[in-house]
Protein backbone atom coordinates (compact mmCIF):
# COMPACT_ATOMS: atom_id res chain seq x y z
CA UNK A 1 0.00 0.00 0.00
CA UNK A 2 1.36 3.52 -0.93
CA UNK A 3 1.35 5.61 1.89
CA UNK A 4 0.39 9.33 0.91
CA UNK A 5 2.95 11.46 3.38
CA UNK A 6 0.81 14.86 2.33
CA UNK A 7 -2.05 13.02 3.75
CA UNK A 8 -0.78 11.36 6.91
CA UNK A 9 0.31 14.98 8.37
CA UNK A 10 -2.74 17.11 7.19
CA UNK A 11 -3.70 16.97 10.87
CA UNK A 12 -0.30 18.54 11.79
CA UNK A 13 -0.33 21.26 8.85
CA UNK A 14 -1.50 23.89 11.68
CA UNK A 15 1.01 23.39 14.25
CA UNK A 16 3.77 25.45 14.17
CA UNK A 17 5.66 23.24 15.71
CA UNK A 18 5.26 19.70 17.12
CA UNK A 19 7.57 18.53 20.55
CA UNK A 20 10.97 15.98 19.00
CA UNK A 21 10.04 13.94 22.28
CA UNK A 22 6.38 13.44 22.20
CA UNK A 23 4.86 9.95 20.20
CA UNK A 24 3.83 12.34 17.55
CA UNK A 25 6.93 13.70 16.77
CA UNK A 26 8.71 10.40 16.88
CA UNK A 27 5.93 9.27 14.42
CA UNK A 28 6.46 12.10 12.52
CA UNK A 29 10.33 11.42 11.89
CA UNK A 30 9.78 7.41 11.24
CA UNK A 31 7.26 8.73 8.73
CA UNK A 32 9.39 11.50 7.03
CA UNK A 33 11.88 8.65 6.16
CA UNK A 34 9.35 6.55 4.00
CA UNK A 35 10.03 5.75 0.99
CA UNK A 36 8.11 3.51 -1.55
CA UNK A 37 9.77 0.50 -2.35
CA UNK A 38 8.21 -0.27 -5.83
CA UNK A 39 9.95 2.90 -7.40
CA UNK A 40 13.27 3.38 -7.57
CA UNK A 41 14.43 7.13 -7.31
CA UNK A 42 17.51 9.06 -8.69
CA UNK A 43 19.53 10.87 -6.41
CA UNK A 44 21.96 12.14 -8.74
CA UNK A 45 20.98 15.59 -7.89
CA UNK A 46 22.20 15.17 -4.73
CA UNK A 47 25.72 15.33 -6.16
CA UNK A 48 25.18 18.67 -7.07
CA UNK A 49 25.36 19.69 -2.97
CA UNK A 50 27.33 20.01 0.18
CA UNK A 51 26.29 18.33 3.53
CA UNK A 52 26.47 21.23 5.89
CA UNK A 53 26.55 19.75 10.33
CA UNK A 54 24.03 22.37 11.59
CA UNK A 55 24.04 20.82 15.75
CA UNK A 56 22.98 18.09 16.97
CA UNK A 57 19.62 16.98 19.70
CA UNK A 58 18.58 14.22 22.23
CA UNK A 59 15.70 13.23 23.37
CA UNK A 60 14.81 10.02 25.81
CA UNK A 61 13.44 7.02 24.70
CA UNK A 62 11.69 4.09 26.09
CA UNK A 63 14.33 0.90 25.40
CA UNK A 64 12.16 -1.69 23.88
CA UNK A 65 15.54 -3.96 23.67
CA UNK A 66 15.97 -3.85 27.83
CA UNK A 67 16.19 -7.45 28.92
CA UNK A 68 17.75 -7.23 31.77
CA UNK A 69 18.09 -6.17 35.28
CA UNK A 70 21.04 -4.18 34.73
CA UNK A 71 19.64 -2.32 31.15
CA UNK A 72 18.50 1.36 31.19
CA UNK A 73 14.48 1.13 31.08
CA UNK A 74 14.68 5.24 29.07
CA UNK A 75 17.55 5.60 26.85
CA UNK A 76 18.63 8.69 25.04
CA UNK A 77 18.52 8.89 21.28
CA UNK A 78 20.63 11.70 19.87
CA UNK A 79 20.06 13.03 16.32
CA UNK A 80 21.85 15.23 13.96
CA UNK A 81 20.76 17.94 11.91
CA UNK A 82 22.01 18.80 8.86
CA UNK A 83 21.37 20.70 5.22
CA UNK A 84 22.06 19.94 1.57
CA UNK A 85 23.62 23.43 0.48
CA UNK A 86 24.54 24.12 -2.97
CA UNK A 87 27.87 23.30 -4.05
CA UNK A 88 29.66 26.70 -4.66
CA UNK A 89 27.47 28.61 -2.07
CA UNK A 90 28.56 26.69 1.15
CA UNK A 91 30.74 28.02 3.89
CA UNK A 92 32.85 26.40 6.42
CA UNK A 93 32.71 29.82 8.82
CA UNK A 94 29.36 30.23 8.43
CA UNK A 95 27.39 28.25 10.99
CA UNK A 96 24.51 27.75 8.75
CA UNK A 97 26.46 26.97 5.47
CA UNK A 98 24.49 28.74 3.34
CA UNK A 99 21.38 31.31 3.10
CA UNK A 100 19.28 30.20 0.11
CA UNK A 101 18.74 26.83 -2.27
CA UNK A 102 18.69 24.59 0.97
CA UNK A 103 17.19 21.42 2.31
CA UNK A 104 17.06 20.62 5.81
CA UNK A 105 17.39 17.24 7.48
CA UNK A 106 17.82 15.25 10.44
CA UNK A 107 18.57 11.90 10.99
CA UNK A 108 19.91 9.54 14.02
CA UNK A 109 23.68 10.44 15.34
CA UNK A 110 25.39 7.15 15.01
CA UNK A 111 24.05 6.76 10.81
CA UNK A 112 25.32 10.61 10.16
CA UNK A 113 28.45 9.84 12.27
CA UNK A 114 29.62 6.20 10.10
CA UNK A 115 28.63 8.35 6.42
CA UNK A 116 30.41 11.96 7.65
CA UNK A 117 33.64 9.87 8.81
CA UNK A 118 34.13 7.70 6.04
CA UNK A 119 33.61 10.79 3.79
CA UNK A 120 35.73 12.62 5.67
CA UNK A 121 38.00 9.64 5.70
CA UNK A 122 37.68 9.53 1.85
CA UNK A 123 38.91 13.06 1.52
CA UNK A 124 41.74 12.75 3.31
CA UNK A 125 43.39 9.84 1.72
CA UNK A 126 43.00 12.00 -1.37
CA UNK A 127 44.81 14.74 -0.09
CA UNK A 128 47.50 12.57 1.49
CA UNK A 129 47.91 10.89 -2.22
CA UNK A 130 48.25 13.61 -3.98
CA UNK A 131 50.55 15.38 -1.62
CA UNK A 132 53.12 12.37 -1.19
CA UNK A 133 52.80 12.13 -5.35
CA UNK A 134 53.31 15.16 -6.27
CA UNK A 135 54.44 17.35 -3.48
CA UNK A 136 56.86 15.70 -1.07
CA UNK A 137 59.62 14.48 -3.12
CA UNK A 138 60.27 11.62 -0.64
CA UNK A 139 60.89 8.68 -3.64
CA UNK A 140 64.33 7.20 -2.57
CA UNK A 141 66.57 7.80 -5.98
CA UNK A 142 70.00 8.96 -6.19
CA UNK A 143 69.71 12.12 -4.80
CA UNK A 144 69.05 10.91 -1.34
CA UNK A 145 71.74 10.41 1.37
CA UNK A 146 72.23 7.32 2.84
CA UNK A 147 70.47 8.49 6.21
CA UNK A 148 67.64 8.96 4.31
CA UNK A 149 63.94 7.44 5.78
CA UNK A 150 61.23 7.24 2.98
CA UNK A 151 59.00 6.81 6.18
CA UNK A 152 60.40 9.76 8.02
CA UNK A 153 60.19 11.92 5.07
CA UNK A 154 56.20 11.32 4.09
CA UNK A 155 55.36 11.80 7.97
CA UNK A 156 57.38 14.85 8.11
CA UNK A 157 55.45 16.25 5.12
CA UNK A 158 52.12 15.09 5.74
CA UNK A 159 52.40 16.85 9.15
CA UNK A 160 53.51 20.02 7.60
CA UNK A 161 50.56 20.15 5.34
CA UNK A 162 48.46 19.43 8.13
CA UNK A 163 47.25 16.69 6.91
CA UNK A 164 48.55 13.80 9.67
CA UNK A 165 45.13 12.23 10.20
CA UNK A 166 45.84 9.95 7.58
CA UNK A 167 49.65 8.82 8.47
CA UNK A 168 48.87 5.12 9.03
CA UNK A 169 52.14 4.57 10.49
CA UNK A 170 53.84 7.39 13.06
CA UNK A 171 57.50 6.74 12.58
CA UNK A 172 58.36 8.17 15.80
CA UNK A 173 56.19 6.22 18.19
CA UNK A 174 56.08 2.71 19.20
CA UNK A 175 53.39 0.23 17.79
CA UNK A 176 51.52 0.00 21.36
CA UNK A 177 50.71 3.78 21.40
CA UNK A 178 49.89 3.86 17.59
CA UNK A 179 47.00 1.43 18.27
CA UNK A 180 45.38 3.39 21.03
CA UNK A 181 45.36 6.56 18.62
CA UNK A 182 43.83 4.43 16.04
CA UNK A 183 41.36 3.07 18.38
CA UNK A 184 39.57 6.31 18.23
CA UNK A 185 37.35 5.44 15.49
CA UNK A 186 35.71 2.34 17.28
CA UNK A 187 34.11 4.69 19.65
CA UNK A 188 32.01 6.28 17.09
CA UNK A 189 29.19 4.14 18.89
CA UNK A 190 28.84 2.67 22.01
CA UNK A 191 31.50 0.14 22.83
CA UNK A 192 32.32 -1.58 26.13
CA UNK A 193 36.14 -0.08 27.54
CA UNK A 194 38.94 -2.72 28.04
CA UNK A 195 39.96 -1.97 31.29
CA UNK A 196 44.10 -0.88 32.28
CA UNK A 197 45.45 -3.34 34.46
CA UNK A 198 46.36 -0.62 37.00
CA UNK A 199 42.54 0.41 37.44
CA UNK A 200 42.29 -2.41 39.85
CA UNK A 201 40.74 -4.54 37.04
CA UNK A 202 37.77 -2.31 36.96
CA UNK A 203 36.95 -3.45 40.30
CA UNK A 204 35.18 -0.40 42.57
CA UNK A 205 35.49 -0.27 46.47
CA UNK A 206 33.43 -2.79 47.01
CA UNK A 207 35.22 -5.50 45.18
CA UNK A 208 32.88 -5.39 42.72
CA UNK A 209 33.28 -5.67 38.95
CA UNK A 210 32.57 -2.38 37.02
CA UNK A 211 31.99 -2.26 33.16
CA UNK A 212 32.31 0.99 31.16
CA UNK A 213 31.37 2.08 28.10
CA UNK A 214 32.89 4.84 25.99
CA UNK A 215 30.89 6.22 23.19
CA UNK A 216 29.51 9.57 21.28
CA UNK A 217 27.01 12.59 22.60
CA UNK A 218 25.72 15.67 21.79
CA UNK A 219 27.28 18.73 23.93
CA UNK A 220 25.15 20.62 25.98
CA UNK A 221 25.65 23.49 23.43
CA UNK A 222 24.62 21.50 21.11
CA UNK A 223 27.57 22.04 18.52
CA UNK A 224 29.69 19.43 19.16
CA UNK A 225 29.87 16.07 19.18
CA UNK A 226 32.36 14.69 21.76
CA UNK A 227 32.79 10.60 23.23
CA UNK A 228 32.01 10.47 26.82
CA UNK A 229 32.48 7.50 29.44
CA UNK A 230 29.12 6.04 30.43
CA UNK A 231 27.88 3.16 33.10
CA UNK A 232 25.21 1.04 30.21
CA UNK A 233 25.67 -0.02 26.97
CA UNK A 234 23.13 1.93 25.88
CA UNK A 235 25.71 5.26 26.65
CA UNK A 236 22.72 6.96 28.47
CA UNK A 237 24.17 7.06 31.57
CA UNK A 238 27.41 9.38 32.09
CA UNK A 239 29.68 7.98 34.69
CA UNK A 240 30.77 10.02 37.75
CA UNK A 241 34.16 10.57 39.19
CA UNK A 242 36.15 8.71 36.46
CA UNK A 243 38.11 9.48 33.66
CA UNK A 244 38.61 7.66 30.08
CA UNK A 245 42.75 7.75 30.82
CA UNK A 246 41.69 6.33 34.41
CA UNK A 247 40.23 3.44 32.94
CA UNK A 248 41.95 2.86 29.92
CA UNK A 249 45.53 4.51 30.54
CA UNK A 250 45.42 6.24 27.56
CA UNK A 251 43.74 9.34 25.87
CA UNK A 252 42.20 10.32 22.51
CA UNK A 253 41.50 13.55 20.66
CA UNK A 254 37.43 13.27 20.72
CA UNK A 255 37.20 13.28 24.03
CA UNK A 256 37.81 17.39 24.05
CA UNK A 257 37.72 18.48 20.15
CA UNK A 258 34.57 17.50 18.54
CA UNK A 259 33.99 14.64 16.42
CA UNK A 260 31.88 16.38 13.19
CA UNK A 261 33.76 20.20 12.14
CA UNK A 262 32.68 23.12 10.62
CA UNK A 263 33.73 22.36 6.96
CA UNK A 264 31.44 21.53 3.84
CA UNK A 265 32.13 18.01 2.33
CA UNK A 266 30.94 17.63 -1.03
CA UNK A 267 28.61 14.97 -2.03
CA UNK A 268 29.92 14.09 -5.38
CA UNK A 269 31.77 11.12 -5.79
CA UNK A 270 35.84 12.08 -5.69
CA UNK A 271 37.75 11.51 -8.73
CA UNK A 272 41.23 9.49 -8.49
CA UNK A 273 44.10 10.70 -9.53
CA UNK A 274 43.75 9.45 -13.62
CA UNK A 275 40.29 11.38 -13.48
CA UNK A 276 41.44 14.23 -11.80
CA UNK A 277 43.76 14.48 -14.19
CA UNK A 278 41.55 13.75 -17.39
CA UNK A 279 39.44 16.64 -15.70
CA UNK A 280 41.75 19.18 -15.47
CA UNK A 281 42.90 18.98 -18.83
CA UNK A 282 39.14 18.38 -20.65
CA UNK A 283 39.02 14.77 -20.69
CA UNK A 284 36.43 14.18 -18.50
CA UNK A 285 32.86 15.51 -20.29
CA UNK A 286 32.06 11.96 -21.00
CA UNK A 287 32.34 10.58 -17.63
CA UNK A 288 28.55 11.35 -15.73
CA UNK A 289 29.31 12.77 -11.88
CA UNK A 290 27.88 10.43 -9.43
CA UNK A 291 26.13 11.19 -6.04
CA UNK A 292 28.68 9.99 -3.24
CA UNK A 293 27.44 6.92 -1.37
CA UNK A 294 27.41 8.37 1.88
CA UNK A 295 24.99 11.28 0.96
CA UNK A 296 23.03 9.05 -0.48
CA UNK A 297 22.85 6.85 2.25
CA UNK A 298 22.35 10.35 4.58
CA UNK A 299 19.40 11.31 2.49
CA UNK A 300 17.56 8.49 1.86
CA UNK A 301 17.02 7.71 5.72
CA UNK A 302 17.07 11.29 7.23
CA UNK A 303 13.25 13.14 7.56
CA UNK A 304 13.38 15.67 5.34
CA UNK A 305 11.86 19.78 5.06
CA UNK A 306 12.35 20.94 1.19
CA UNK A 307 11.07 24.13 1.10
CA UNK A 308 13.35 25.93 -0.66
CA UNK A 309 15.97 23.14 -2.47
CA UNK A 310 15.82 22.83 -5.85
CA UNK A 311 16.93 18.90 -7.13
CA UNK A 312 14.44 16.52 -5.64
CA UNK A 313 11.41 15.91 -8.83
CA UNK A 314 8.83 16.08 -5.98
CA UNK A 315 10.06 17.71 -2.60
CA UNK A 316 9.27 16.51 0.47
CA UNK A 317 7.95 18.22 3.66
CA UNK A 318 6.72 16.00 5.96
CA UNK A 319 9.70 16.38 8.87
CA UNK A 320 9.06 20.20 8.68
CA UNK A 321 6.90 20.12 11.62
CA UNK A 322 9.14 17.90 13.69
CA UNK A 323 12.38 19.91 12.84
CA UNK A 324 10.26 22.84 14.23
CA UNK A 325 10.22 21.38 17.63
CA UNK A 326 14.57 22.10 17.70
CA UNK A 327 15.46 25.36 17.35
CA UNK A 328 19.13 26.05 16.71
CA UNK A 329 20.42 29.38 18.02
CA UNK A 330 23.52 30.74 16.40
CA UNK A 331 25.80 33.52 18.64
CA UNK A 332 29.00 34.17 17.95
CA UNK A 333 29.11 31.19 15.37
CA UNK A 334 28.33 28.17 18.46
CA UNK A 335 25.24 26.37 17.83
CA UNK A 336 22.85 26.11 20.78
CA UNK A 337 20.11 23.83 19.91
CA UNK A 338 17.22 23.33 22.14
CA UNK A 339 13.97 22.31 22.21
CA UNK A 340 11.30 25.24 21.12
CA UNK A 341 10.68 27.68 23.40
CA UNK A 342 8.31 30.78 23.58
CA UNK A 343 9.93 34.07 22.15
CA UNK A 344 11.09 36.61 23.74
CA UNK A 345 8.74 39.18 22.21
CA UNK A 346 5.62 37.01 23.17
CA UNK A 347 6.78 37.18 26.46
CA UNK A 348 7.43 40.85 26.67
CA UNK A 349 3.82 41.30 25.24
CA UNK A 350 2.52 39.09 27.95
CA UNK A 351 4.57 40.54 30.99
CA UNK A 352 3.32 44.02 29.67
CA UNK A 353 -0.20 43.07 29.00
CA UNK A 354 -0.38 41.64 32.88
CA UNK A 355 1.39 44.64 33.68
CA UNK A 356 -1.17 46.74 32.24
CA UNK A 357 -4.29 44.50 33.19
CA UNK A 358 -2.70 44.90 37.37
CA UNK A 359 -2.35 48.72 36.83
CA UNK A 360 -5.83 49.10 35.38
CA UNK A 361 -7.17 47.06 38.33
CA UNK A 362 -5.51 49.27 40.21
CA UNK A 363 -6.93 52.03 39.21
CA UNK A 364 -10.25 51.04 39.55
CA UNK A 365 -10.11 50.04 43.03
CA UNK A 366 -8.80 53.83 43.36
CA UNK A 367 -11.70 55.04 41.92
CA UNK A 368 -14.52 52.89 44.04
CA UNK A 369 -12.79 54.29 47.36
CA UNK A 370 -12.23 57.96 46.00
CA UNK A 371 -16.30 58.04 44.75
CA UNK A 372 -17.19 55.95 48.34
CA UNK A 373 -15.36 58.61 50.34
CA UNK A 374 -16.92 61.33 48.77
CA UNK A 375 -20.60 59.99 49.33
CA UNK A 376 -19.84 59.28 52.82
CA UNK A 377 -18.72 62.70 53.44
CA UNK A 378 -22.52 63.76 51.51
CA UNK A 379 -24.19 62.09 54.00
Amino acid sequence: MKISIAALFAAFGTASAINTASDAGKKMLSSARRLDGQEEIDFGWVANFDIKYQGCHHIKQWNEEADGQDDVRIYTKRLVRFRLCPSGTCSSTSAGGCSSGYGEYIIDMDTFLESYVEARRQDLEQQCEHQINYVCDCEDDDGKDDGFDRDICEYDCLVAAGLDECVENNPYVDDAQQEEQQDMDRFLECQQLEMNNNNNNGNNNNGEQVVYYAGPYCSEQGGAIKVGVFTDDACTEFAQDITFYEITGYTINYLTESIVGEECFSCMEPKDEEQQYNANNGNDAQDADEVREQCEALYQGAGKCEYDISGPYQKNQAGCNYMEGIKIVRADGMLDVSDARPSAAATAFIVVFAMSFAAMGFYVWYLRTRLGVKQNSLL
